[in-house]
């Protein structure tokens, strides 16, 4: 067996471990308050920065104007308690009408 195919099982079968052991010490471990706050502030910082890299980039270089255009009005939309459909749409159409005007 090749060292690919040996890394490839180790890190499946600790994928799997990992995630059996969320059920099976629930209720039994308990984390301390602040721990739980940072864990719930780094999912948050971690979204972000994804939705940031998203929007933001493309293979490596700016995205042009429209992408975060497009992102800001769909984050104004959820904001304002819009219908995830029409969250999407309202993005994707902003994005499209300013590619269709020329702004990149």
């Amino acid at each position: 067996m090749n060292a690919t195919i040996a890394m490839i099982l180790a890190l499946a079968v600790g994928t799997y471990a990992f995630r059996l052991l969320g059920p099976a010490l629930h209720g039994r471990v308990e984390l301390p308050q602040r721990a739980q706050e940072l864990l719930s502030a780094g999912a948050v910082v971690l979204l972000v920065a994804l939705l940031a890299t998203g929007a933001l980039t493309e293979s490596s270089d700016f995205a042009g104007w429209a992408r975060p255009t497009g992102v800001l009005v769909g984050a104004a939309l959820a904001w304002r308690r819009a219908p995830f459909v029409v969250v999407v749409l309202g993005a994707a159409a902003t994005t499209a009408v300013l590619r269709a005007v020329g702004v990149a």
